[in-house]
């Protein structure tokens, strides 16, 4: 049996999750916004809770597409707060938007969010080298760091946690423990 990192647990969509994508480099501009709006939702839920409401995300914010979230209007608003499927948080929502519009003025000045994120590690993954779980932070001098440009840009719900979760699940850090078999993999 593969030996993997223990927070999936027993969780199938987590399992799949952890060995499929968390940790694998993302340079895809889009995907990078899916991630950095779902980690914006799971402030003070679980990933657990994103996670299972993602196809409903993905359907409810036009499959992340930045450049649609951006011109959303106080009609979408009020239809997104309706949605049973997904976290209906006025303030979330309208971060949501708020960062699309962020995220299109980034990729103005740097091209792609790509080039922009990844240059705070030199486009390439940090490799930790964490044997447990009590060993992973929860935030990092450069989560800091990136969490206080991306304010400065005008983007919202991106402390240096929701920053650094960004960071594990897109890949720019390898946090999966030593012992997990994806660790190598990546």
């Amino acid at each position: 049996m593969k030996q993997r990192c223990p927070w999936p647990s027993d969780d199938s969509l987590m399992i799949k999750y952890h060995d499929k994508e968390w940790g694998v480099p993302v340079h895809n501009d889009r995907k990078l916004f899916e991630f950095l709006i779902l980690e914006g939702f799971q402030a003070g839920l679980s990933w657990r809770t994103i996670l299972h409401k993602r196809e409903n995300f993905q359907e409810a914010f036009d499959n992340f597409d930045f450049n649609k979230i951006a011109k959303y209007n106080r009609k979408k608003i009020n239809s997104l707060l309706k949605n049973e499927g997904i976290i209906r948080n006025k303030l979330k929502i309208e971060a949501a938007i708020t960062n699309a519009k962020a995220f299109l003025q980034v990729r103005k000045e740097f091209g792609t969010f790509d080039k922009y994120i990844w240059s705070f590690v030199n486009g390439k993954p940090i490799d930790n080298k964490f044997k447990s779980l009590k060993e992973l932070p929860a935030k990092t001098k450069l989560s800091d760091k990136i969490s206080e440009d991306l304010k400065k840009r005008g983007f919202k719900f991106v402390g240096s946690t929701i920053v650094y979760a960004h960071m594990q699940a897109t890949g720019m850090v390898n946090d999966h423990v030593v012992s997990c078999f994806r660790y190598k993999e990546i």
